[in-house]
Protein backbone atom coordinates (compact mmCIF):
# COMPACT_ATOMS: atom_id res chain seq x y z
CA UNK A 1 0.00 0.00 0.00
CA UNK A 2 1.48 3.77 -0.70
CA UNK A 3 1.37 5.49 2.08
CA UNK A 4 2.21 9.04 2.59
CA UNK A 5 3.35 10.77 6.05
CA UNK A 6 3.63 13.94 7.18
CA UNK A 7 5.98 14.34 9.69
CA UNK A 8 4.90 17.27 12.26
CA UNK A 9 7.68 19.82 13.55
CA UNK A 10 7.52 17.95 16.90
CA UNK A 11 9.22 15.29 15.03
CA UNK A 12 12.01 17.01 14.49
CA UNK A 13 12.52 19.96 17.16
CA UNK A 14 9.69 19.52 20.68
CA UNK A 15 8.92 22.86 21.55
CA UNK A 16 11.49 24.95 23.63
CA UNK A 17 14.28 22.95 22.68
CA UNK A 18 17.45 24.53 21.20
CA UNK A 19 17.47 24.48 17.90
CA UNK A 20 20.72 22.44 17.81
CA UNK A 21 21.47 19.84 14.98
CA UNK A 22 22.05 17.81 17.84
CA UNK A 23 18.92 17.88 19.01
CA UNK A 24 17.02 17.35 15.40
CA UNK A 25 19.11 14.22 14.96
CA UNK A 26 18.02 13.23 17.87
CA UNK A 27 14.52 13.83 17.46
CA UNK A 28 14.33 12.14 13.80
CA UNK A 29 16.17 9.15 15.17
CA UNK A 30 13.07 8.87 17.48
CA UNK A 31 10.86 9.39 14.39
CA UNK A 32 12.58 7.15 12.65
CA UNK A 33 12.36 4.26 14.47
CA UNK A 34 8.32 4.42 14.92
CA UNK A 35 8.50 4.73 10.88
CA UNK A 36 10.69 1.95 9.90
CA UNK A 37 8.09 -0.65 11.25
CA UNK A 38 5.67 0.42 8.36
CA UNK A 39 8.47 1.41 5.74
CA UNK A 40 9.27 -2.38 5.89
CA UNK A 41 5.54 -3.63 4.87
CA UNK A 42 4.20 -0.51 3.07
CA UNK A 43 5.54 1.91 -0.27
CA UNK A 44 6.55 5.01 2.17
CA UNK A 45 6.67 8.76 1.11
CA UNK A 46 7.65 11.36 3.69
CA UNK A 47 7.62 14.66 4.06
CA UNK A 48 8.18 16.79 7.40
CA UNK A 49 7.75 20.43 8.50
CA UNK A 50 10.64 23.19 8.70
CA UNK A 51 9.27 25.87 10.81
CA UNK A 52 11.87 26.06 13.41
CA UNK A 53 14.59 25.47 10.57
CA UNK A 54 14.03 28.00 8.01
CA UNK A 55 13.31 30.88 10.69
CA UNK A 56 16.54 29.66 12.34
CA UNK A 57 18.36 30.49 9.05
CA UNK A 58 16.15 33.77 8.19
CA UNK A 59 17.56 35.00 11.51
CA UNK A 60 21.15 33.61 10.55
CA UNK A 61 20.88 35.58 7.34
CA UNK A 62 19.82 38.36 8.42
CA UNK A 63 22.35 38.67 11.22
CA UNK A 64 24.92 38.54 8.31
CA UNK A 65 24.69 42.17 6.99
CA UNK A 66 27.40 41.55 4.40
CA UNK A 67 25.31 40.21 2.34
CA UNK A 68 21.45 40.45 1.59
CA UNK A 69 18.93 38.04 3.66
CA UNK A 70 18.57 34.97 1.68
CA UNK A 71 14.57 34.84 0.60
CA UNK A 72 12.55 32.11 2.15
CA UNK A 73 12.28 29.89 -0.91
CA UNK A 74 16.15 29.29 -1.08
CA UNK A 75 16.06 28.35 2.93
CA UNK A 76 12.97 26.37 2.31
CA UNK A 77 14.97 24.36 -0.01
CA UNK A 78 18.46 24.07 2.40
CA UNK A 79 16.03 22.62 4.87
CA UNK A 80 14.24 20.16 2.16
CA UNK A 81 18.33 18.98 2.04
CA UNK A 82 19.57 18.94 5.98
CA UNK A 83 16.07 17.22 7.13
CA UNK A 84 16.42 14.67 4.12
CA UNK A 85 19.76 13.97 4.63
CA UNK A 86 19.17 12.84 8.39
CA UNK A 87 15.96 11.30 7.56
CA UNK A 88 17.77 8.99 5.14
CA UNK A 89 20.83 8.32 7.52
CA UNK A 90 18.44 7.53 10.54
CA UNK A 91 15.70 5.33 8.72
CA UNK A 92 18.54 3.70 6.63
CA UNK A 93 20.30 2.41 9.87
CA UNK A 94 16.55 0.90 10.68
CA UNK A 95 16.25 -0.37 7.66
CA UNK A 96 17.64 -3.44 5.29
CA UNK A 97 21.19 -2.42 3.46
CA UNK A 98 19.33 -2.70 0.09
CA UNK A 99 16.65 -0.34 0.64
CA UNK A 100 16.94 3.34 -1.51
CA UNK A 101 16.37 6.40 -0.72
CA UNK A 102 16.03 9.65 -2.42
CA UNK A 103 15.22 13.29 -0.76
CA UNK A 104 13.86 15.37 -3.44
CA UNK A 105 13.97 18.98 -3.63
CA UNK A 106 10.52 19.77 -4.74
CA UNK A 107 9.28 22.88 -6.01
CA UNK A 108 5.39 23.51 -5.37
CA UNK A 109 3.27 26.01 -6.99
CA UNK A 110 1.84 29.10 -5.62
CA UNK A 111 -0.62 31.84 -6.95
CA UNK A 112 0.46 35.15 -6.68
CA UNK A 113 -2.78 36.22 -6.31
CA UNK A 114 -3.16 34.23 -3.68
CA UNK A 115 -4.83 36.22 -0.73
CA UNK A 116 -2.30 35.06 2.02
CA UNK A 117 0.00 37.34 0.67
CA UNK A 118 -1.86 39.90 2.52
CA UNK A 119 -2.36 38.32 5.90
CA UNK A 120 0.56 36.25 6.88
CA UNK A 121 -0.37 33.37 9.18
CA UNK A 122 2.37 30.91 9.21
CA UNK A 123 5.07 30.49 12.41
CA UNK A 124 8.39 30.19 11.84
CA UNK A 125 11.37 30.17 13.87
CA UNK A 126 12.09 30.09 17.27
CA UNK A 127 10.21 32.20 20.30
CA UNK A 128 11.12 35.51 21.49
CA UNK A 129 10.13 37.42 24.10
CA UNK A 130 7.53 40.30 23.07
CA UNK A 131 10.50 43.10 23.61
CA UNK A 132 12.55 40.98 21.44
CA UNK A 133 9.75 40.29 19.25
CA UNK A 134 9.21 44.10 19.15
CA UNK A 135 12.47 44.79 18.35
CA UNK A 136 12.53 42.50 15.32
CA UNK A 137 9.42 43.73 14.15
CA UNK A 138 11.37 47.37 13.74
CA UNK A 139 14.60 46.39 12.82
CA UNK A 140 13.58 43.94 9.90
CA UNK A 141 9.45 44.50 9.53
CA UNK A 142 9.04 41.39 10.24
CA UNK A 143 5.56 40.37 11.35
CA UNK A 144 4.79 37.95 15.00
CA UNK A 145 1.76 36.45 16.32
CA UNK A 146 1.58 34.83 19.96
CA UNK A 147 2.28 31.38 20.47
CA UNK A 148 1.98 30.67 23.99
CA UNK A 149 3.60 32.61 26.06
CA UNK A 150 6.01 33.64 23.57
CA UNK A 151 6.01 35.37 19.93
CA UNK A 152 6.63 33.82 16.61
CA UNK A 153 7.24 35.64 13.42
CA UNK A 154 4.56 34.76 11.21
CA UNK A 155 4.76 34.73 6.98
CA UNK A 156 2.00 33.98 4.13
CA UNK A 157 0.82 30.50 3.90
CA UNK A 158 -1.03 29.93 0.58
CA UNK A 159 -2.12 27.44 -0.56
CA UNK A 160 -0.58 24.56 -3.04
CA UNK A 161 -1.56 24.08 -6.70
CA UNK A 162 0.85 21.75 -8.56
CA UNK A 163 4.30 19.41 -7.28
CA UNK A 164 6.46 20.31 -10.16
CA UNK A 165 8.78 17.02 -9.27
CA UNK A 166 6.09 14.54 -10.01
CA UNK A 167 6.99 12.17 -12.52
CA UNK A 168 10.48 11.93 -10.99
CA UNK A 169 8.87 11.39 -7.60
CA UNK A 170 6.88 8.51 -9.46
CA UNK A 171 10.05 6.99 -10.80
CA UNK A 172 11.39 6.51 -7.75
CA UNK A 173 8.76 4.86 -5.97
CA UNK A 174 8.48 2.31 -9.06
CA UNK A 175 11.37 1.39 -8.60
CA UNK A 176 11.23 0.75 -4.30
CA UNK A 177 13.08 3.81 -3.01
CA UNK A 178 11.42 5.41 0.09
CA UNK A 179 11.05 9.11 -1.25
CA UNK A 180 11.80 12.29 0.95
CA UNK A 181 9.87 15.42 -0.64
CA UNK A 182 7.61 18.33 -0.16
CA UNK A 183 9.72 19.21 3.02
CA UNK A 184 8.13 22.03 4.52
CA UNK A 185 5.73 22.49 1.79
CA UNK A 186 8.12 22.57 -0.49
CA UNK A 187 9.67 25.49 -2.22
CA UNK A 188 7.35 28.08 -2.89
CA UNK A 189 7.69 28.92 -6.87
CA UNK A 190 5.43 30.89 -8.90
CA UNK A 191 5.35 32.11 -12.24
CA UNK A 192 6.48 35.76 -12.77
CA UNK A 193 4.85 38.32 -15.17
CA UNK A 194 7.28 36.97 -18.08
CA UNK A 195 6.38 33.58 -17.35
CA UNK A 196 9.65 32.61 -15.97
CA UNK A 197 9.61 30.72 -12.90
CA UNK A 198 10.86 32.86 -9.55
CA UNK A 199 10.65 31.60 -5.80
CA UNK A 200 8.03 32.99 -3.42
CA UNK A 201 8.19 35.00 -0.11
CA UNK A 202 6.19 32.49 2.05
CA UNK A 203 5.98 29.41 3.55
CA UNK A 204 3.32 26.83 2.36
CA UNK A 205 1.72 24.43 4.76
CA UNK A 206 3.45 21.35 4.78
CA UNK A 207 0.12 19.32 5.67
CA UNK A 208 -1.97 21.01 2.67
CA UNK A 209 0.96 20.03 0.41
CA UNK A 210 1.18 16.50 1.74
CA UNK A 211 -2.48 16.06 0.73
CA UNK A 212 -2.14 17.51 -2.61
CA UNK A 213 1.11 15.37 -3.15
CA UNK A 214 -0.73 12.19 -1.64
CA UNK A 215 -3.99 12.61 -4.19
CA UNK A 216 -1.71 13.15 -6.90
CA UNK A 217 0.61 10.15 -6.15
CA UNK A 218 -2.57 8.01 -5.67
CA UNK A 219 -1.68 7.40 -1.82
CA UNK A 220 -4.23 4.92 -0.58
CA UNK A 221 -3.63 6.47 2.95
CA UNK A 222 -2.51 10.19 4.50
CA UNK A 223 -1.25 10.17 7.79
CA UNK A 224 -0.88 13.07 9.72
CA UNK A 225 1.86 12.97 12.60
CA UNK A 226 1.72 15.44 15.33
CA UNK A 227 2.03 15.20 19.06
CA UNK A 228 -1.85 14.45 20.00
CA UNK A 229 -3.28 11.20 19.77
CA UNK A 230 -5.86 12.59 17.74
CA UNK A 231 -8.03 15.55 16.83
CA UNK A 232 -10.10 17.25 19.94
CA UNK A 233 -12.91 19.76 19.84
CA UNK A 234 -13.33 22.19 22.71
CA UNK A 235 -8.62 21.79 23.00
CA UNK A 236 -7.41 22.66 26.45
CA UNK A 237 -10.90 23.28 28.04
CA UNK A 238 -12.49 20.70 30.47
CA UNK A 239 -14.99 19.65 28.15
CA UNK A 240 -12.16 18.69 25.37
CA UNK A 241 -13.28 15.11 23.89
CA UNK A 242 -10.88 13.31 21.22
CA UNK A 243 -12.42 12.56 17.99
CA UNK A 244 -12.29 8.63 16.65
CA UNK A 245 -14.04 8.15 13.20
CA UNK A 246 -15.25 10.87 11.21
CA UNK A 247 -16.20 11.99 7.75
CA UNK A 248 -15.37 15.35 6.27
CA UNK A 249 -18.81 16.38 6.56
CA UNK A 250 -19.17 16.05 10.28
CA UNK A 251 -15.56 18.21 10.65
CA UNK A 252 -17.12 20.99 8.87
CA UNK A 253 -19.01 21.82 11.97
CA UNK A 254 -15.97 22.60 13.88
CA UNK A 255 -13.54 25.40 14.26
CA UNK A 256 -9.94 24.71 14.83
CA UNK A 257 -7.09 27.11 15.37
CA UNK A 258 -5.95 28.33 12.09
CA UNK A 259 -1.99 28.30 13.60
CA UNK A 260 -1.99 24.40 14.86
CA UNK A 261 -4.49 21.65 13.98
CA UNK A 262 -7.32 23.66 11.59
CA UNK A 263 -4.66 22.80 8.76
CA UNK A 264 -4.69 19.13 9.57
CA UNK A 265 -7.92 18.70 9.67
CA UNK A 266 -7.90 20.76 6.44
CA UNK A 267 -6.09 19.05 4.67
CA UNK A 268 -7.14 15.53 5.67
CA UNK A 269 -10.95 16.53 4.49
CA UNK A 270 -9.47 17.81 1.41
CA UNK A 271 -7.89 14.45 1.06
CA UNK A 272 -10.59 12.16 1.38
CA UNK A 273 -13.73 14.38 -0.31
CA UNK A 274 -11.19 14.33 -3.23
CA UNK A 275 -10.16 10.61 -3.38
CA UNK A 276 -12.36 8.23 -1.49
CA UNK A 277 -9.54 6.93 0.90
CA UNK A 278 -8.36 7.30 3.92
CA UNK A 279 -6.66 10.05 6.40
CA UNK A 280 -5.49 10.07 9.72
CA UNK A 281 -4.30 12.61 12.33
CA UNK A 282 -2.76 11.11 15.50
CA UNK A 283 0.47 10.72 17.60
CA UNK A 284 4.11 9.36 16.07
CA UNK A 285 4.67 7.12 18.82
CA UNK A 286 0.77 5.24 17.27
CA UNK A 287 1.64 5.15 14.10
CA UNK A 288 1.22 1.68 13.10
CA UNK A 289 -2.14 1.36 15.47
CA UNK A 290 -2.95 4.69 13.07
CA UNK A 291 -2.36 2.55 10.09
CA UNK A 292 -4.21 -0.43 10.99
CA UNK A 293 -7.34 2.02 11.65
CA UNK A 294 -7.41 1.34 15.39
CA UNK A 295 -5.70 5.09 16.87
CA UNK A 296 -5.74 8.91 15.73
CA UNK A 297 -8.65 10.37 14.18
CA UNK A 298 -9.70 8.45 11.40
CA UNK A 299 -10.97 9.95 8.16
CA UNK A 300 -13.08 8.38 6.00
CA UNK A 301 -15.94 9.22 3.13
CA UNK A 302 -18.57 7.96 5.18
Amino acid sequence: MRVVVALGGNALLRRGEPLTAENQRKNVRIACKALAPIAKKHQVVITHGNGPQVGLLALQSASFEEVEEYPLDVLGAQTEGMIGYMIEQELGNLMPTETAFATILTMVEVAPDDPAFETPTKPIGPGYSKEDSQRLSSERGWRFSKDGDLWRRVVPSPEPHRIFELRPIHWLLEKGAIVICAGGGGIPTMYGKNGDLVGAEVVIDKDRASALLARQLNARLLILATDTDGVYTDWGSDNARKLGNVTPEEMYQYDFDAGSMGPKVEAACEFVGRTGERAVIGSLNDIEEMLDGVAGTQFTIE
